[in-house]
């Protein structure tokens, strides 16, 4: 299927590493130019030298111009790195076709140890962050008749996870205000705006979380990795690149009646009927 997105211009927040690169990788081979954004400048970099390579092999293949690949390595969560996205040299400025964001989610804990600057920091990585950065490009997508919004949350949006108290009520909270930004009049202006929920993928993230449930449990990570494995009906982890494939989908020509729509990709993992 041809998305019909080629030459578009995308922001990819958190686009390093997982769920985050697999978005910029499936942009990429649809031929949608890349503003790629982390905090960590080195492996920004080479994740980067990674996707021009294969923008190159891709455009020896099809004839095709390359796509180009920007990076902006900068905490987005912050006013100046939100400017410094928006203001990458040989970027489209602010007026980006498709937004990406994403954010990794806050640590977990008991709610009753969390202070102020816990909640703070949760709220401006996990919901003024992308609200911020919706604010930055929504009217010009709107002024220009087509625009695709994408916000990476989590699965616990839908089944909230008790020591995520931080993660549940950030996100749901940035839920709760695109519901209502979708169904505005931008929707009539060719603007979508919709949420991937993610269950568990094979990431560092996730493999990171293994590790510390392990210590606790004193058992394996890959111990546990398995009792993940065991829960989920589709008897595997997701991988990055399906991921990316569902955000591309969603950021399509032919997705164009599809807003204001929460995505669980879970390998059935959630329990519920709706």
């Amino acid at each position: 299927m041809q998305l019909g997105i080629e030459g578009r211009w995308a922001l990819v927040c958190g686009a390093s590493a997982g769920l985050g690169l697999g978005c910029a990788q499936a942009l990429l081979a649809e031929g949608v130019h890349l503003v790629i954004n982390a905090r960590g400048a080195q492996r920004l970099e080479q994740t980067a030298q990674a996707l021009r390579q294969r923008a190159q092999a891709q455009a020896q293949a099809t004839g095709q111009p390359a796509p180009q690949v920007l990076t902006v390595a900068a905490d987005i969560t912050t006013e100046q790195g939100r400017a410094q996205a928006l203001a990458v040299p040989g970027g489209p400025g602010a007026d980006f076709d498709i937004l990406v964001t994403n954010a990794g989610g806050p640590p977990p804990g008991d709610f009753r140890e969390w202070g102020q600057a816990q909640w703070q920091a949760a709220l401006q990585a996990n919901m003024l962050t992308p609200i911020a950065l919706i604010t930055a490009v929504v009217d010009g997508m709107a002024a220009r008749g087509f625009g695709r919004i994408v916000n990476i949350t989590s699965s616990a949006v839908k089944a909230p996870i008790d020591v995520l108290g931080l993660s549940n009520g950030a996100r749901s909270g940035l839920t709760g205000f695109v519901a209502g930004l979708a169904r505005s009049g931008i929707a009539r202006q060719g603007v979508t705006i919709n949420n991937l929920l993610p269950g568990k993928f094979d990431t560092d993230r996730l493999r990171a979380t293994f590790a510390a449930q392990a210590e606790k449990n004193h058992t394996s990570a890959e111990a546990m990795r398995q009792r993940q494995i065991d829960s989920i009906p589709a008897a595997r982890l997701g991988q990055a690149d399906e991921f990316g494939a569902a955000c591309a989908f969603l950021c399509s020509q032919q997705a164009g009646y599809i807003t204001g729509q929460n995505w669980l990709i879970d390998g059935g993992a959630y329990p519920g009927t709706f």
